[in-house]
């Protein structure tokens, strides 16, 4: 079994050419939202997920509480997501007491058996380093739901970069979110060269760091879905 009743699918098979019914709809991540507007925002442009940056040193940083408030107005069936940079035992706790139902994402230098010490289903960040083995990798964490895939920048994140996606090998025995340096104008070539689970975009839908654009927002989604309708037809 995968990841402790993980709320994800089995896995689509990435760069294949197959696309089934049941994995047309590319599901969308919104990190970083610090603000009740663009929650609301978020969830209208069509998000299936809202990320909480529970790390301190990040611009886009919210406390438990405050992640507990923003969580409150999502309506059933958007999940929340609270991303850990290298937490220590009591700040995961306080985040799931916030917000018991949330997805966790670890994002730091955890090791599997600190990913799993949470109890919870969660993402592992994959930094896309050159020579990094995405293989060995997803071995190694087998109990994650997913991989999310995200550029390798000094610190933690993928500061608004895109890797090279030509470097995710096929394979990939779990569901991948595409990552890194996305936003309205480059996602629809990603959904359509990469074809991930899910994609998870953040800097490239703010007007400002944590403050995010509703018509951004809008568009980006709307481009995922332009991807998607492109690959159906092509089935």
């Amino acid at each position: 079994m995968r990841g402790m009743d993980c709320p994800l699918p089995p896995p689509r098979s990435t760069g294949s050419s197959e696309t089934t019914a049941a994995t047309r709809r590319t599901r969308i991540k919104i990190c970083g939202l610090t603000r009740e507007a663009d929650v609301d925002a978020a969830v209208e442009a069509g998000a299936d997920a809202v990320g909480l940056v529970l790390w301190p040193r990040s611009a886009r940083a919210v406390d438990a509480a405050r992640a507990g408030e923003l969580v409150r107005r999502l309506p059933p069936f958007v999940t929340p997501v609270l991303l850990f940079v290298n937490p220590a035992a009591h700040e995961v706790a306080a985040g799931f007491a916030a917000v018991p139902h949330a997805l966790a994402q670890f994002h730091g230098d955890e090791t599997p058996a600190q990913c799993e010490a949470a109890g919870r289903p969660y993402l592992r960040a994959a930094r896309m380093a050159p020579g990094f083995d995405l293989l060995d990798f997803a071995a190694r964490f087998a109990s994650a739901c997913g991989l999310l895939l995200d550029a390798h920048v000094d610190g933690y994140g993928g500061g608004g970069k895109v890797f090279d996606w030509s470097s995710i090998p096929p394979g990939v025995p779990c569901p991948v979110v595409l990552s890194g340096g996305l936003n309205p104008a480059n996602v629809t070539d990603g959904v359509l060269r990469v074809r991930p689970w899910a994609v998870d975009v953040s800097s490239g839908v703010e007007s400002s760091k944590g403050v995010k654009d509703a018509a951004l927002m809008r568009r980006f989604c709307q481009a995922v879905r332009e991807a998607d309708e492109r690959l159906a037809a092509a089935t």
